[in-house]
This record gives C-alpha cells, sequence and structure tokens, in this order.
C-alpha cells in the first residue's frame, strides 16, 4: 500500500473506474459537461483520499499505536479517516459544480449521496488493507522477537553455564577445596553442599523464563559462599531486601552474572576489600560495588549486560540502568510483576 509505484497504479485504476461512474450518473441534458473534468477530478480526489488516509495512519502511528490500544485506534482511524474522505469528495465536487459544470438540483442530491457512499466504501477499503498489513507485520515482528529472545535466553545460558564450568572456576573450587578437606573437614562438606547446590540451580533455571527474586537470593547466598571461602574476609557480600521485592520477578542467572561480573571485573586482596551491596528500591533491585579495576580482566566479551538488556526487552519496557561514579559501579535490575 505504501509502494510508490504501485500505490500511483491503484491510485490512476481507481481514478477511471469512479470518473466512469460519474460519467454514467451525470445528467446528458447538461450542455457543458466535458468527460475529461470527471477524470481530472476522480484522479485529483482518489489522490487527496489515498495520500490523506495514508497521512493519517502515519499520525496515528505517532500518537496511538496499534499495539498499544487496538480496539481505540481503530475506531479512531475509522472515524477520521470517514469525515476526512467524505470532505474530500464533497468540496471537490462542490467546486465542480460551481466553477466547471452546473448540475441540476434534482441529480446534485443523488451525487452526493453517492459520494458519501464512495467516501465509506473507500475509506473502509484502506483500512481494511491498513490493519490487516499493521497485523501481519505486528504478527512476523512477534515472531521474530520470540525467537530472538529464546536465542539470546540460551547465549545467556550458555555463557553463565561456561563461566562455572571452565577450567578456572573447577580449578579456583578444587583448589579450595583441597585445602578444607586437610584444615577443616565440617567446612569442606558445607563447601561441597553448598557447590551443589550452585550446579543443580544452574540446571533446575534453564528452561525458566523468570524466577522470584526470593529463588535467585537463595541461590545467590550458596554462589557468594563460594566466593567468600575463596577470598575470606577481603569480599564482603552485604544486601537489605525488604520482604515485598523477594516476590517480584527477575530473568534467572541475571543476578549471578553481576556478581560474576564485579569479581571479575576487580581487584579483591588484603589491600583491596571489595564490598558488593545488593538492596531494593520500588520495583528496582540495585546491586553496587566499590571500583577498584583490575589491570588484566581474562575472558571478558561484553555481551553480558547486553544479554541481560536484551531478555528484559522480551517482558518489559523498563530499561537495565547502569550507574558509573569514580568510587562506585550501579546496575538497576528492574523487579516485574509476574503475569
Amino acid at each position: 500500500m505504501r509502494n510508490n509505484k504501485r500505490r500511483f497504479i491503484y491510485m490512476i485504476l481507481l481514478g477511471l473506474g469512479i470518473a466512469t461512474l460519474i460519467n454514467q450518473m451525470m445528467p446528458k441534458s447538461v450542455d457543458d459537461h466535458n468527460p475529461m473534468h470527471d477524470y481530472v477530478l476522480s484522479l485529483f480526489i482518489t489522490f487527496l483520499i489515498w495520500e490523506g488516509n495514508l497521512m493519517i495512519d502515519h499520525r496515528l502511528n505517532q500518537k496511538l499505536p496499534w499495539l498499544k490500544r487496538p480496539a481505540l485506534r481503530l475506531f479512531v482511524q475509522f472515524v477520521v479517516a470517514l469525515v476526512y474522505s467524505s470532505l474530500a469528495l464533497l468540496l471537490p465536487m462542490k467546486l465542480y459544480n460551481v466553477f466547471i459544470c452546473v448540475i441540476p438540483p434534482d441529480r446534485e442530491v443523488f451525487l452526493n449521496k453517492i459520494s458519501l457512499i464512495m467516501g465509506l466504501i473507500v475509506s473502509v477499503i484502506i483500512l481494511t488493507i491498513e490493519v490487516s498489513t499493521q497485523f501481519f507485520r505486528n504478527w512476523r515482528a512477534s515472531l521474530l522477537e520470540v525467537e530472538r529472545y529464546k536465542t539470546e535466553t540460551v547465549k545467556a545460558q550458555l555463557q553463565s553455564l561456561k563461566s562455572q564450568v571452565n577450567p578456572h572456576f573447577l580449578f579456583n573450587n578444587l583448589s579450595v577445596l583441597t585445602s578444607l578437606v586437610y584444615k577443616d573437614q565440617d567446612k569442606a562438606a558445607d563447601f561441597i553442599n553448598q557447590l551443589s547446590k550452585v550446579y543443580r540451580y544452574l540446571l533446575d533455571s534453564q528452561d525458566k523464563e523468570l524466577v522470584k527474586l526470593e529463588t535467585e537470593l537463595e541461590f545467590i547466598r550458596s554462589y557468594v559462599f563460594l566466593l567468600q571461602i575463596r577470598f575470606d574476609k577481603n569480599l564482603i557480600f552485604d544486601w537489605q531486601v525488604p520482604d515485598r521485592a523477594l516476590t517480584l520477578y527477575l530473568p534467572p542467572l541475571a543476578l549471578q552474572y553481576l556478581v560474576e561480573n564485579v569479581i571479575k571485573h576487580n581487584e579483591v586482596s588484603d589491600e583491596h576489600h571489595l564490598k558488593i551491596e545488593l538492596s531494593a528500591e520500588g520495583e528496582k533491585l540495585i546491586i553496587k560495588n566499590n571500583l577498584q579495576r583490575r589491570s588484566h580482566i581474562e575472558g571478558t566479551s561484553g555481551t553480558g549486560l547486553r544479554n541481560i538488556r536484551q531478555r528484559y526487552l522480551y517482558f518489559t519496557e523498563k530499561e537495565v540502568e547502569v550507574l558509573e561514579t569514580h568510587e562506585h559501579f550501579i546496575v538497576k535490575l528492574p523487579l516485574l510483576e509476574k503475569k
């Protein structure tokens, strides 16, 4: 409908058809009637109606998109298009009657009625084409969005699993476990138990789109336990999350990635304690850490935050906020109501 070449071809054909109809209705007794005028008038009216309706549609797409309130959009566009199309027919016809060819009064009323009916038919045809086009366009976009979300989710899950199963992770945890076995067997047993919880959650959450914050935090406790055994008092993890926030949802492993990201990018040592603070503000989960960047970062691809953002786009228009100051790095994750 918006293709320039096709649009003008359809416009000309429709104009010629309307002109032929006008010629059939025009009284033969009108001496100064020139059929060529009918064709010019018809093409002009067709142009006004067609282009005007496209402009109306463009304006309404900005003010009242189809996806937000489709029923209201259909009603508003139908009314506006009908009024506009009727005026675009009647006004040129009046000017035609006054300046070009005077139509007898007994035929003028009939011709005006026919014009209104034609305006209604043309408006309905254009609106039907537009609604059908919008429906299939949005349907196709929705399918592409779902597929893209699935791809991003799989990428995020694979990235998380790889980050946990990679040799560095296993080596670090096995080294910690080996030392614990000789020093503190009870703590070693706790370490094995928490490690099994981490892997169990990673496997259980693969097919879930959203999880409760409470469930994610239970996993993070096990994950942080492993980190704190490794870094001892040099890693401080503090959370103050109200009960209300615990019932809200977020994509699985989103929080785990952010904690992992903090560890990957910041130095943790006796001289530089790393503090990760977790809190909630309204319907946002806030992850904040002090900045003490490492001089060399291993295995970073820069896709993690982008993956989280893409996964959120599937559920909400709320954005993942990332803030950085001289002293802190802050990420705010939207917490969602599950519908």
